[in-house]
């Protein structure tokens, strides 16, 4: 039981750290998009960031961008996820899981 030296810690750590910070913080901003936040992070730790950002989705709205299924499932076992399964059919981006009349409106922060 000692302190560890930065040089010691993983990638994964001090980026868990800054999002953990990003999304804990006292005045959020009204709109946070993380792209692809599992990179670097241990797979075990995606349904703790999972259960990080749907806390503070509670006080702004999240994008969150990834390719991580242990994360995307984590997130969408959550009622207030809205997921938007993207895919590329014929060189064209769809939303896969929507019928468009269906897809969620999009709330851009005022000025």
């Amino acid at each position: 039981m000692r302190p560890l030296r930065a040089a010691e810690l993983s990638d994964g750590t001090p980026h868990y750290l800054r999002l953990a910070a990003a999304l804990l913080t006292p005045r959020p901003p009204e709109l946070l998009v993380l792209n692809e936040p599992e990179t670097s992070l241990h797979p075990d730790l995606l349904p703790a960031l999972a259960r990080l950002i749907a806390t503070a989705a509670s006080s702004t709205q999240i994008i969150v961008v990834s390719h991580a299924p242990r994360l995307i499932d984590a997130l969408a076992s959550d009622p207030t996820c809205h997921l938007v399964a993207l895919e590329r059919q014929h060189g064209e981006t769809t939303i896969a899981n929507i019928p468009w009349q269906d897809q969620p409106p999009w709330t851009w922060p005022t000025r």
